[in-house]
């Protein structure tokens, strides 16, 4: 997904010249800490609200444009490379803007979460295994398969490098909640195991046989 996909276009913007009690003012009544500066319709930077609380209210926010926090990200641009400059920068939104610096909209940091959540699978139903491994024992294949074994398969697999160990950390969605057998095959393999959430089967076991207990005793 493009970040063009993700622009809104209901948030305000300031100009450099307006002053820093109306900017302050539009925070409050759209609930950020954020906004972004422009002046004949292209993008110079973002105020933060820090800022402007720090400064007289009746200067004008080009006052404070050595504080501008200079970040955007291009229409055209994957909507992850936004993600990564709202959390670089810890903003509330983000400036979209065109090749020649017109601002296009914004990206606020609730849509980037919900579109974040989705990307990553976090909203399907499903079993969770993070195996741990070096980095040249890594093989998209073999994971695959040995998962397609148990008559399941990945819907959302994710690479990341433990900062603490170097160990490569592989998180992997399957489409199913019962996910001990598929444990088990990957321990046969030597895979290691780090994590895994979902059901197990002598949970499943133990449910069943509960269960049964109560029709019996309600005879």
């Amino acid at each position: 997904m493009l970040a063009a996909q993700l622009i809104n276009t209901s948030f305000p913007s300031v100009h450099l010249l307006d002053k820093a009690s109306f900017a302050l003012q539009l925070m409050e009544d759209y609930d950020i800490q954020h906004l972004c500066v422009i002046t004949d319709e292209k993008f110079v930077g973002i105020v933060d609200k820090n800022a402007l609380l720090d400064t007289d209210e009746t200067a004008v926010i080009a006052s404070l444009q050595d504080e501008f926090i200079m970040a955007s990200v291009h229409a055209d641009a994957h909507f992850l490379a936004g993600a990564k400059l709202l959390s670089l920068h810890e903003l509330s939104m983000l400036p979209v803007v065109s090749t020649t610096a017109d601002l296009l909209g914004v990206i606020t940091a609730k849509q980037m979460l919900a579109h974040l959540t989705s990307f990553v699978g976090a909203d399907t139903k499903g079993g969770v295994i993070v195996l741990e491994m070096e980095r040249r024992q890594y093989s998209f294949g073999e994971i695959v398969r040995l998962i397609e074994t148990n008559d399941a398969y990945v819907t959302q697999l994710n690479t990341a490098t433990d900062p603490q160990t170097g160990m490569l950390l592989v998180t992997i969605q399957i489409n199913r909640i019962e996910v001990s057998t598929i444990v088990a095959t990957f321990q046969r393999y030597d895979y290691s195991v780090k994590y895994y959430f979902g059901e197990e089967n002598y949970q499943n076991e133990l449910k069943e046989n509960y269960n049964h207990l109560l029709s019996y005793l309600n005879m």
